[in-house]
């Protein structure tokens, strides 16, 4: 268990599309997607973090009466390198069409059965993605 020093705790989000693909975004001068969220303001509660959060880097208003605690999950930071990242993870709907706005350069919708080559963070490609699986049993990671 890392030291809360080297542990960066992040609220995520998992945005689902008709087809059942999932939305990754990618931070500007990154080249890696990770899930929308962020870290939490003081005081502010976990879907406070998101609402804020996806209203800043997509434009889209978080329908919070529709979000499902998947769990919890770490693994690697990738963009803070020798640290490790721990997200508090909920399934929500949204109003509005996803844009990249804020530090965010571009979104990706993924199959998360079949996420293709793009470079996907430890944290989305082995524990989040896997845990959206139909049959998938566990949601902490």
């Amino acid at each position: 268990m890392p030291s809360p020093d080297r542990l960066i705790q992040t609220v995520a989000a998992v945005i689902r599309d008709a087809a059942g693909r999932v939305l990754l975004v990618r931070k500007r001068g990154s080249g890696i997607l990770i899930q929308p969220g962020g870290k939490r303001d003081a005081g502010e509660s976990s879907l406070d973090t998101l609402a804020r959060e996806l209203a800043e880097e997509l434009g889209v208003r978080l329908r919070a009466e529709s979000a499902r605690r998947l769990g919890e999950f770490e693994d690697v930071a990738v963009h803070e390198p020798g640290l490790r990242v721990r997200a508090e993870v909920f399934e929500v709907e949204i109003e509005g069409e996803p844009s990249a706005q804020a530090e965010i350069a571009e979104l990706v919708w993924v199959d998360p059965a079949a996420p293709g080559a793009h470079a996907i963070a430890p944290l989305s490609r082995d524990r989040i993605l896997p845990r959206l699986m139909p049959g998938a049993t566990g949601v902490s990671g």
